[in-house]
């Protein structure tokens, strides 16, 4: 072999050798990254939650945001928030996906005025559903007398009102005194339910979307409230607390005069769409809320402390089937994962959660795929 060619061979190997080296580290890069992508998202969620939580996604940082619900095609979720130069909950919207991938800028949707709570899209996404105090005041109400315990405000101030998606056109559904609120609307966009004092009592009710032909679901004494429509508008479920005993009447009607309840042991319930058939799901004594049906119907997600009941902060997710059986755990993370809710088909799951917060009681809304 001559010279020239024994160096072309031993230039050829080196450039082969530097391929190959090369390729490895673009491997090494690659795999760290993948790993770096990993843990970022399961960061966010314990071993045990991965059962049914993958991809997980953090949507807002920092404040109290909550109560957040997909509009009827999953592009886009309205929430409450609270912080920063919003001293009392407030609407928003923001979209899901957004061309660069990051987090979307929350829009302020409500007047920015008094305090709001419970808001949801209309179907045809047209319009908005929320409750708010802002005709009684442009002020925040008061905050609830905790001398009496842990107590939540009932304040009769709160009245419906719908608008357009931006804000615009801000019509009142409902006028009677009292506490009007804890809307929802099938998705046919036909019936909304929701919660009032109007009779002196806690109790559900359902009405036109138009806020017309109002009709009382619910008539026992105590606290039925939370209600959310089945997906086919044929059932509700809701949460319900019914004093037994005379010292729990005593209490209860004593701080429902001065609008307070203490929302120690919320059972969940579900009625017809008429308010007939009403059944008990839950029996565990704890503080359950926040249901949400299964597109299929048959089960419910909702939030509960029955894993510590002492601890007002500590809730987690679970999953129950219509009649009461089947109980399973979802979410495992210390303090506070509530308000959850379906996508259209199911594939999705929204929730509130203080997890990765950087401030004490820090709540933040988060989206997952749902994996069964």
């Amino acid at each position: 072999m001559t010279a020239e060619a024994m160096n072309k061979k031993l230039f050829a190997r080196a450039c082969w050798m530097t391929l190959l080296v090369a390729a490895a580290l673009a491997g090494l890069v690659r795999a760290q990254q993948s790993s770096e992508t990993s843990r970022g998202t399961t960061e966010l969620v314990t071993l045990e939650e991965q059962k049914h939580l993958r991809n997980v996604r953090q949507l807002t940082f920092g404040g109290q945001n909550a109560e957040a619900y997909f509009s009827l095609d999953d592009k886009q979720l309205i929430f409450q928030h609270q912080g920063a130069g919003v001293p009392c909950d407030q609407i928003y919207t923001m979209p899901l996906d957004t061309p660069d991938g990051k987090p979307a800028t929350p829009k302020l949707v409500s007047t920015g005025k008094g305090r709001t709570t419970c808001s949801y899209f209309f179907p045809a996404g047209d319009r908005i559903l929320f409750s708010s105090t802002h005709a009684a005041s442009a002020d925040c109400p008061p905050k609830p007398d905790y001398s009496h315990g842990y107590v939540w405000p009932i304040y009769d101030t709160y009245q419906i009102c719908t608008a357009k998606p931006d804000g615009r056109e801000l019509k009142q559904l409902t006028n009677a005194p009292g506490y009007n609120a804890e809307a929802t609307i099938t998705r046919d966009g036909k019936r909304i339910v929701f919660t009032s004092t109007r009779n002196g009592d806690l109790d559900i009710y359902s009405m036109n979307a138009d806020g017309s032909d109002v009709k009382q679901l619910t008539h026992e004494l105590g606290y039925d409230g939370g209600p959310f429509w089945s997906y086919d508008g044929k059932k509700i479920v809701y949460r319900a607390e019914h004093p037994k005993t005379p010292e729990e009447i005593a209490d209860y009607k004593d701080l429902l005069a001065k609008n307070l309840i203490r929302p120690g042991n919320l059972e969940l319930w579900v009625m017809d769409a008429d308010g007939s058939h009403k059944h008990q799901v839950t029996h565990n004594g704890a503080a359950n809320f926040g249901p949400y049906w299964f597109p299929d119907g048959k089960r419910i997600i909702f939030a509960s402390n029955m894993a510590d009941p002492k601890n007002g902060r500590d809730f987690d997710l679970y999953v129950i089937n219509e009649d009461g059986t089947g109980l399973e755990r979802v979410t495992y993370h210390p303090d506070f994962d509530a308000f959850p809710m379906f996508s259209s088909g199911g594939k999705k799951l929204v929730w509130a959660s203080n997890r990765n917060g950087k401030e004490p009681h820090e709540t933040n809304i988060f989206l997952a795929d749902w994996v069964e």
